[in-house]
């Protein structure tokens, strides 16, 4: 049997520094918090020392971002295009820079963060500067009699992004806002800061004016602060429903506007029509890719009961082929998860899965001495009320469930307290339709999965919070209206 050659990514395009400050008001500074180090998940090896913002930090961020909101809201929205389209631009020509720059912070395999992640950062980036000049024809409040829209932006956006998409996550909040006219300070996740300040470095490149995009770095303490922070006047947050709810809490009461991007524990649906080796290169995709750290991950595999073993059969198979090692060599399907503590989690809910008695299978697969790994994994004879059904995973563990009628696929697709995404696989175009009318999910795919355009919205019903981003939707989240 032949197999593949080593191929890494070099990983001398990047320039790591010893330590990073944060990034306010055009420049990098001290924080005043105890600093922390962030590491290369595949190699617990510190990667750099990063500073941590106090409360009192945080609000000299905000301060600098509402010093600044009432140039940058003033200016013409064709200004604020040509910064945007500038920053698009840089992110390209600095794409592979911050691919390996990724794949070493988080642990995502180089293939994916070049492939995917940066070629869509760029694309949110361009696709939201072209509605910086069109904000009156975007269908929102009221158009005045000179021609100019009703809407105005909200002010300074305070966004908490995740660990699993950083620079993905990061546009997703930044081009928006500043499209809309407002200016921003964002907190990373304490675990993969470095793709958000080499960001602020494209900022600067880009001549961006001081103070309208700020970068926060640090723990829940910080995030907290920003949420908190009187003069915030948006909150976007994504990551897990527990701290979607505190967040929610912190919010009630008060003006600020907010969309929450939580879990979500999605049901992949194949019906006997579907062409099976189609199908599991799609839940392959749904529940492998980023090694599970998706929050629409197809974690639920809902399977006709008359095409599970022949499915299942071409699923391990499958598996069987997927090669899990250095993230930055070309050749990887799965990396590292991306912190102890994940892993931790993930192995908690794997061994609940064994003990409620599920049959859990994983192919032959040699785990690396050093970093956090865990294999591809399975489980089969699961019922919906294992722990590995109903509680998000998020990681590359899939648990297989199977149904008989459309009706039936729908009431366990629907069993969930989340409704963030569903997959559904037939060669019936009616029975999608069918179907997608009745998932209680924010996006369905039909015949694919885990597919983004920055012109399409995503976000949840349920625990998988509210509001949407991307697309048109994604504007109204930063406007006034």
């Amino acid at each position: 049997m032949f197999d593949y050659a080593p191929a890494p990514e070099s990983r001398d395009i990047v320039d790591l520094k010893p330590s990073y400050g944060l990034f306010i008001n055009g420049e990098f500074v001290d924080g005043s918090g105890s600093p922390f180090k962030t590491v290369n998940p595949a190699t617990e090896e510190k990667l750099a020392e990063v500073a941590s913002a106090s409360s009192d930090d945080v609000d000299r961020a905000v301060q600098a971002a509402r010093k600044a909101f009432g140039v940058w809201s003033a200016l013409p929205g064709a200004e604020r295009a040509k910064y945007l389209f500038r920053i698009a631009r840089l992110i390209q020509e600095r794409a592979r820079e911050l691919a390996v720059l990724e794949s070493l912070d988080n642990g995502k395999p180089i293939r994916e963060s070049r492939d995917v992640d940066l070629p869509l950062v760029a694309a949110h980036f361009f696709y939201y500067a072209g509605w910086a000049d069109k904000l009156a024809y975007a269908g929102f409040g009221r158009r005045t009699t000179d021609g100019h829209s009703g809407t105005k932006p909200l002010g300074v956006a305070g966004q908490v992004i995740p660990w699993n998409f950083p620079l993905l996550m990061l546009a997703w909040k930044i081009a928006p806002a500043l499209a809309c006219g407002n200016t921003v300070v964002l907190k990373p996740a304490e675990t993969t800061p470095l793709t958000a300040l080499l960001f602020a470095e494209i900022c600067r490149q880009a001549e961006l004016p001081p103070g309208v995009v700020n970068i926060v770095t640090g723990a829940g303490d910080t995030g907290a602060a920003l949420v908190a922070h009187p003069d915030v006047n948006k909150v976007a947050f994504t990551g897990s429903t527990e701290v979607g709810r505190i967040i929610a809490r912190a919010v009630a009461g008060t003006d600020k506007k907010l969309t929450l991007e939580l879990g979500g524990k999605a049901a992949n649906i194949v019906f006997e029509d579907a062409a099976v080796d189609q199908a599991v290169e799609g839940i392959v995709n749904g529940i492998f890719f980023n090694q599970g750290h998706v929050c629409c991950a197809g974690s639920r595999l809902l399977v006709q009961e008359s095409v599970h073993d022949e499915l299942l059969e071409a699923l391990k198979r499958r598996l069987g082929t997927l090669r899990l090692g250095d993230p930055l060599d070309k050749n990887t399907d799965i990396g590292a998860i991306n912190s102890a503590e994940q892993l931790a989690k993930i192995r908690e809910l794997s061994e609940a899965g064994a003990d409620e008695g599920a049959e859990r299978w994983s192919p032959a697969c040699e785990l690396p001495d050093r970093g956090y790994w865990f294999p591809p994994t399975l489980f089969t004879g699961v019922a919906q009320s294992h722990r590995i059904a109903r509680e998000e995973i998020f990681g590359p563990v899939l648990s297989v469930l199977t149904f008989r009628t459309p009706a039936e696929a729908v009431e366990k697709a629907n069993n969930t307290p989340y409704g963030l995404s569903a997959g559904v696989w037939t060669e019936k175009g009616s029975r999608i339709l069918w179907m997608a009318d009745r998932l209680r999910a924010g996006v369905v795919w039909a015949n694919t999965f885990n597919k983004f355009d920055p012109t399409s919205p995503f976000g949840g019903y349920k625990e998988s919070g509210y509001g949407r981003e991307g697309g048109l939707a994604g504007l109204e989240a930063y406007l006034d209206v």
